[in-house]
């Protein structure tokens, strides 16, 4: 009896062992695919703020997609890939009243699906919404004398939404000066009032911490463009 009672613990040792590292041989699997996304994560979010030109912002843009294609779970390489839209939208604009809407609205379109799959695989986030803010301005921008009743005030709701869900947010500030400094002062544009908020933002930014090393943290290369338009 002795014998067989020492077998069976022999028995349970051994599947207790083996499950054990089937458990550890798991988890260092996932912690290598784990650190393969945040590299090439690292990687592409490098570029934001040095890319300039819509070729290199495609070529961006498209990484991140394809890394939210492959991951199928992850929701920041599709918000990456809806702000990357933007982008390329944003410099097919000319500073002019015409209509562009021919170029900027397959942008707009192509941010907005983006945004999408990124909510479906999280939540709506103040970084979402300020995703959002940029989708409608890029649509007023396309043809501001017509659109502006539409999608001016879409803008500044997704705007203020942010700004609930985080008022340190240093990105709804910098956009926010954004509007004020880009609008007329006939519309309600002034660059006095875009300083008081560009410096609100550069506050916040110098305490900001994502939550990640690939969270949203863009934007302070953006904010110190503006500043360099007040000397």
């Amino acid at each position: 009896m002795q014998t067989i009672s020492f077998i069976n613990k022999s028995t349970n040792m051994k599947k207790l062992i083996l499950i054990i590292s089937v458990v550890l041989a798991a988890n260092f699997s996932i912690a290598q695919t784990s650190d393969k996304f945040t590299k090439a994560m690292e990687q592409r979010i490098a570029m934001i703020d040095s890319t300039q030109g819509p070729d290199a912002w495609k070529e961006m843009t498209n990484a991140f997609e394809r890394i939210g294609d492959a991951e199928k779970t992850q929701w920041l390489p599709y918000y990456y890939a809806a702000f990357g839209h933007i982008l390329i939208g944003y410099s097919y604009w000319t500073g002019q009243m015409g209509n562009a809407t021919d170029k900027m609205d397959p942008e707009a379109d192509a941010a907005e699906k983006m945004l999408d799959k990124a909510i479906s695989l999280s939540k709506e986030t103040s970084e979402t919404w300020i995703i959002k803010k940029m989708i409608a301005s890029l649509r007023m921008m396309g043809d501001p004398m017509n659109r502006y009743m539409i999608y001016g005030p879409q803008a500044d709701e997704a705007l203020q939404k942010a700004k609930e869900l985080d008022a340190g947010n240093p990105r709804v500030y910098l956009l926010e000066g954004e509007d004020k400094f880009q609008t007329p002062e006939q519309y309600g544009g002034s660059k006095e009032e875009a300083k008081l908020l560009f410096d609100k933002a550069k506050s916040l930014f110098e305490s900001f911490k994502p939550e990640s090393s690939i969270h949203p943290n863009w934007g302070l290369p953006r904010l110190m463009y503006y500043f360099s338009q007040y000397k």
